[in-house]
């Protein structure tokens, strides 16, 4: 086992949902275990700060939450694995990269051909975050992906913290105008989640969180 896994007090959740998501998307799978630990290691890259584990369990929960919600939970819980296995703060190219890795890996472990397209489709929908009106699994994942911004005041700003370390090769000025540009796309839209639960559970707490956010950049 890489050693950059066992400290993760939830490694071993990680891998039985893994092992359940795999089981519950093709069935028994001889490659499964190798591919856990492959995405583990990527999930916990030393350059990551938000982009983590953490970011991954926080992920997969919200899923949970939102299972009802999904026409092929499996292949949501596929696709949170995959979304940012790729990830690098300076590329524009981690989404596809990403849902690459999901169209390469996932035959190998027999998932379908559909279901691989769907997991795959699903991960270049975080590019954006706006699925499609009646996309249920995308709205599904996207709120799940999302959620943060929907936190407790504190670990809001842990995860704005989180942010900034990672873009830590941006000058202040810049990252501020950047970072203030993204939050008033966001408050612009007319509603952040889809999902009947995200909408009501977690909306305004994410609305009151970037309008904070957007005031102490000066925005």
């Amino acid at each position: 086992m890489p050693r950059s896994l066992a400290p993760h007090p939830a490694h071993d959740e990680l891998l039985r949902r893994w092992a359940d998501t795999v089981r519950q998307a093709a069935g028994e799978s001889p490659e499964a275990g190798r591919y856990a630990h492959e995405l583990l290691r990527r999930w916990a890259e030393p350059h990551r700060r938000y982009h983590t584990t953490d970011h991954l369990l926080a992920v997969l929960r919200r899923v949970d939450e939102l299972a009802g919600h999904a026409e092929d939970l499996p292949a949501v819980r596929l696709a949170a694995w995959f979304h940012d296995a790729y990830y690098l703060p300076d590329r524009s190219t981690n989404e596809e990269r990403s849902a690459r890795l999901a169209e390469l890996a996932l035959p190998e472990l027999d998932v379908d051909p559909s279901r691989t397209a769907e997991v795959a489709r699903l991960v270049r929908l975080t590019v954006t975050h706006d699925p499609a009106p009646g996309d249920r699994n995308g709205e599904a994942l996207c709120d799940a992906d999302l959620a943060v911004l929907a936190a407790e005041p504190d670990t809001y700003a842990a995860y704005t913290a989180a942010v900034r370390e990672e873009y830590g090769f941006v000058p202040d000025e810049a990252f501020r105008e950047g970072r203030a540009a993204v939050l008033r796309q966001l408050l612009e839209l007319p509603g952040l989640f889809r999902t009947p639960y995200g909408a009501e559970q977690w909306e305004a707490a994410a609305r009151r969180n970037m309008t904070a956010e957007l005031e102490r950049l000066g925005g």
